[in-house]
């Protein structure tokens, strides 16, 4: 087993706590999906939000999929002219037989112009 890191983004309607939660519960059920990843495998994860969403830590998303011995970490991120608005990302550390080339990252909605390679199929 190795610690490796999976990506992901997705963006959301509102600035709203109930679309905030349900986007973000969307991408990491996802993550896990596509990774093959039980709770255990997870080690820590870090969500960042732009900032313009403010409304609720998108962390409690994880913590209402059950997550709750996993430490979880939110940020805001500062504000580049030009970025991508109304952003929710994540970093999941987890511990995985899946070498880097085999890890999917996700990104989801209007996050996919960050990673058009890494969009659902």
């Amino acid at each position: 087993m190795r610690l490796r890191g999976i990506r992901g983004a997705i963006t959301v309607e509102a600035n709203t706590a109930e679309d905030i939660l349900f986007r973000t519960r969307e991408l990491l059920e996802a993550m896990v999906e596509k990774n093959g990843l039980e709770e255990d495998d997870v080690v820590s994860a870090l969500f960042s939000v732009t900032d313009d969403l403010d409304a609720v830590f998108p962390a409690a998303a994880a913590r209402q999929m059950g997550w709750v011995h996993t430490p979880l970490m939110c940020t805001c991120e500062i504000p580049v002219p030009g970025s991508l608005r109304a952003c929710v990302r994540v970093l999941l550390h987890v511990y995985t037989r899946r070498e880097k080339d085999e890890l999917v990252h996700v990104y989801m909605y209007g996050a996919r112009e960050l990673r058009p390679d890494c969009g659902p199929e």
